[in-house]
């Protein structure tokens, strides 16, 4: 009923820009707050932005303030996270999460969907 496909990864050089994109099955998908999440090998996830679901505010973790930016376009029912300025600790399998709230979600246990995730890889 509800799915969240992931695309847009890759493999880039630091300093490099690459924009995820997330395609969502949600009937209403303006009634739901959504998110990037991203996990590094041997860490745990990690929350990278969240847009509320009307998309007029956003928050970003401290990592990515000032080079991602988190956007959704809901007639077309995608969410997507543009990165510049990619560094080498931006490695990692990049999540798209979503779930009912008008209200910004930055925490992991607040999202019960989830994609399957795309890599991003960025090397020196």
């Amino acid at each position: 009923q509800v799915q969240l496909v992931e695309s847009g990864g890759g493999l880039v050089q630091a300093g490099d820009s690459l924009r995820l994109s997330c395609a969502a099955s949600l009937r209403t998908f303006g009634e739901y707050a959504m998110a990037w999440f991203r996990q590094a090998s041997g860490k745990e996830r990690e929350f990278v932005a969240a847009i509320n679901w009307s998309g007029g505010t956003t928050t970003y973790a401290d990592s990515v303030k000032g080079r991602f930016t988190i956007s959704r376009d809901n007639d077309k029912k995608l969410l997507y996270l543009q990165m510049n300025s990619l560094l080498l600790e931006d490695t990692a399998v990049y999540y798209c999460a979503a779930d009912w709230s008008t209200e910004l979600l930055t925490a992991r246990y607040q999202y019960d969907y989830w994609g399957q995730g795309t890599t991003v890889i960025v090397s020196s």
